[in-house]
């Protein structure tokens, strides 16, 4: 017998239909004779219209009330699920976030989780129930309703999974498992058997959108094994775990390839070369709450200058334009340049720490099909380079070709 936490997403148990669907799914495992606990996000669209409601109240709703809205989503959900549950002689019981008592901070619409107090549900898996708890949402100390911002549900599963020390942590999406990178992008991009914490991590910070970043962090900080499957096909999905370290020689170099389109590059030209510049030009970035992802540093031609790009998300490229020009009059910089239309691109891979040439393999890929690079950053694990977007598909596809990933993805079990 094995403790096991799924987690459905919206679209999972979009309609009636799709929640009886889950309804059999859960109850087969429960009748196979294992405990099982279920954390489920609202019906598709349900969230949004949430929102839409509370904009068409009162466009700027206090945060607190937001999340007493929100949080109706999931618990409709939860009803029909244990009611569809019930109805196949699989006793269940559903509960809210805050009757968990899933404890967070008070940052409404993303809260972080503090603790949670898995009492009440090991006493019903204890008396053989189905437990399905609405994700998203928790309590605060003050016994208010809170939320954890979008995607938070792969979070409450993960934490629930960590709590009640589960066997394995199941997240069931429309997809089915973690691709070498977006088949929409290449055709012939292969599902991985496995894959580390750190690969996910990185792979979801960087663009794949498969899982919440604070749910892999969460599931790495306490090394709770994460299985990503489809809730509409049968099979056995990617499963994310520990770095054996002791693997390598079946280890491919690379795992896979993540991208983003949402970046935008920034350049101000002509700023003093002096200790501190970097902090002067990126302290105003940071007081407008704008992220900085990569950045770029060089020596002006006359010794004396320098030029500074960075990157940021396409959102805030206008607003940071505005902050570098008024900059610029104070540094006496020559100009603010920017490119809105570009893409950032990454290999990711824990092979990389034992194998040479990466990058050089990488740079030639795309310098054949005539791309050029436009910024580079490297970390142990990743290296990612700034394209036009115009090649994106195209580098993307280079790059799977370049280092085989058709045939190194089932090597990665």
């Amino acid at each position: 017998m094995a403790l096991i936490v799924q987690k459905y997403g919206g679209t999972s148990v979009g309609t009636p239909e799709r929640i009886e669907a889950v309804a059999d799914q859960v109850c087969a495992r429960r009748r196979a004779g294992d405990d099982v606990v279920v954390v489920v996000s609202a019906m598709s669209g349900e969230t949004n219209r949430l929102v839409e409601l509370a904009g068409r109240v009162d466009p700027e709703a206090n945060g607190r009330e937001l999340d007493v809205l929100l949080a109706t989503g999931e618990q409709v959900t939860i009803a029909l699920l244990a009611m569809a549950l019930e109805r196949r002689e699989c006793e269940a019981r559903s509960y809210t976030g805050s009757q968990v008592r899933i404890l967070t901070d008070s940052a409404y619409n993303k809260a972080r989780i503090l603790d949670i107090d898995g009492e009440h549900v090991r006493s019903d898996l204890g008396h053989g129930r189905v437990v399905v708890v609405a994700g998203f949402q928790g309590i605060d100390e003050a016994g208010s309703i809170t939320t954890l911002g979008r995607g938070g549900s792969d979070t409450t599963a993960v934490a629930l999974a960590a709590a009640l020390k589960a066997d394995e942590c199941q997240i069931f999406t429309d997809v089915d498992g973690v691709y070498t990178t977006d088949p929409r992008v290449v055709p012939g991009a292969r599902r991985l058997e496995r894959i580390t914490f750190e690969e996910m991590l990185e792979m979801a910070s960087l663009g794949s959108k498969v899982l919440q970043i604070r749910a892999v962090e969460f599931a790495g900080k306490y090394s709770v094994p994460l299985r990503v499957l489809s809730s509409f096909q049968e099979g056995p999905g990617t499963l994310i775990t520990v770095d054996e370290g002791d693997n390598d020689m079946e280890q491919p170099v690379i795992s896979g390839i993540a991208f983003n389109r949402d970046e935008a590059k920034v350049t101000i030209r002509g700023v003093p070369d002096t200790p501190g510049i970097a902090s002067r030009i990126l302290g105003p970035i940071g007081d407008a709450n704008i992220e900085v992802d990569m950045i770029i540093q060089n020596v002006g031609a006359d010794g004396g200058t320098t030029d500074f790009t960075f990157t940021v998300h396409r959102n805030d490229y206008q607003r940071v334009v505005e902050i570098l020009q008024a900059l610029a009059e104070e540094f006496g910089a020559r100009e603010v340049a920017g490119d809105d239309r570009i893409v950032k691109v990454s290999l990711v891979g824990v092979g990389m720490r034992s194998h040479a040439g990466i990058a050089g393999t990488m740079f030639r890929a795309l310098a054949d099909e005539g791309i050029n690079i436009q910024m580079i950053a490297t970390s142990e694990i990743k290296i990612s380079v700034v394209i036009d977007e115009k090649y994106l598909e195209l580098g993307v596809r280079a790059l799977h070709q370049a280092f085989n990933l058709e045939e190194a993805a089932t090597a990665a079990g």
